[in-house]
Parts: structure tokens; C-alpha cells; sequence
């Protein structure tokens, strides 16, 4: 694992960034999402999460893009901007070689020095032995809800799993006012 790097991802990683997401969706149950985003969907979406400020890292080996995980808006409302939403896709040929904690650790670094208090994993097909649920126990993440048969693909009902991640305090103290989601929300008003 030591030759694989964790950077910041660039617009000139979105082609195997959306090769990527097209495997899982194609061919997992992490994302409810039917058919694979296209290029320009992918990179709409790169452009909207860099505008607001959120990380968004890739694990490299050998200058090969392996996999990309990135913090996102949780929902809308401003109440919520302290929370994150974490998603983490890993390339098929490097699924088991600890590339998917790698990106993870970086995420949660990263989502720390923006001051952000909550991380959520709203995890796909959320069985007890599904990888991602495995890794975000390991990452210390709790269970917080299931909605029980909420998706269907591939032929069958899907359970969501809620787990979350407190960092920064979590909801123990106030609000940073330098963090990034307050100033964000300081610049809107």
C-alpha cells in the first residue's frame, strides 16, 4: 500500500474517474443510479463539489488512477452545512488491496481541516458483510438507521444503510467560525 498515492483529484482525472463509477454502477449496488453518468454529467458534478469547497481525492499507483472518494453536501438546507456525505469508488482491479481505506483516512483528514462536525455514509445494498459497511465500521463510523427495501436494482430490493462519523467536537461544541461550511454560508447571506 505504501506506493500508492493519495492526491487531490483534477479535471484531468475525470475520464478514469467516470470509468470507474460506470463499473459500479453497471455492475454493484453501491449506487442506486441505473445507468453510468456520462463524461460531462461526471464533470459537472467535479465543477459543483470544487465550487463548494469539499475534497475530492484519487489513489494513484504508477500514475493509474485506482479509485476517488470525495465529500459532498449532505442536503441542501443550511442547517445541514456542517454535515458531509461520503462517497468512495474503488477500480475493480484494485478492490482488496486497501485502496478504498487509504482514500477514506485522506477523507476524513480532509474533511476535519475544512471544519466540517459530521460525515455520513449513505451506503447502497448496506448488507452486515458488504465491504463499504466493513470499512466505515473500521473507520469508527456508528449505525444510525436502515430503510429497509428502498432500492431496487439487478433484480432485487435494496436496504440503505445510515452510518455517521462525528469529527471536530461533532455536535459537543459550537460551531468554528472560520470552518469552511460557516464562512460559505456567511458569503450566501
Amino acid at each position: 500500500m505504501s506506493s500508492i498515492n493519495l492526491r487531490a483529484a483534477t479535471s484531468a482525472d475525470l475520464d478514469r474517474i467516470t470509468e470507474i463509477y460506470a463499473d459500479a454502477v453497471t455492475n454493484g449496488t453501491a449506487s442506486y443510479e441505473l445507468e453510468p453518468p456520462s463524461r460531462t454529467e461526471m464533470g459537472a458534478r467535479f465543477d459543483n463539489l470544487m465550487a463548494g469547497g469539499f475534497p475530492y481525492l484519487v489513489a494513484e499507483k504508477a500514475g493509474s488512477v485506482l479509485g476517488y472518494a470525495y465529500a459532498g453536501a449532505f442536503r441542501p438546507r443550511p442547517a445541514y452545512r456542517f454535515v458531509v456525505e461520503d462517497s468512495v469508488y474503488v477500480a475493480p482491479e484494485a478492490k482488496g488491496q486497501g485502496v478504498g481505506l487509504l482514500l477514506m483516512q485522506g477523507l476524513i483528514e480532509a474533511a476535519k481541516a475544512a471544519g466540517f462536525r459530521q460525515i455520513i455514509a449513505v451506503i447502497g445494498d448496506g448488507r452486515p458483510d458488504s465491504a463499504s459497511v466493513r470499512l466505515h465500521e473500521k473507520l469508527g463510523f456508528r449505525h444510525s438507521g436502515r430503510l429497509e427495501g428502498s432500492g431496487y436494482k439487478h433484480g432485487r430490493w435494496l436496504d440503505t444503510v445510515f452510518m455517521q462519523l462525528p469529527i471536530n467536537g461533532g455536535a459537543s461544541i459550537q460551531p468554528d467560525p472560520q470552518s469552511l461550511p460557516e464562512r460559505k454560508f456567511r458569503e450566501q447571506k
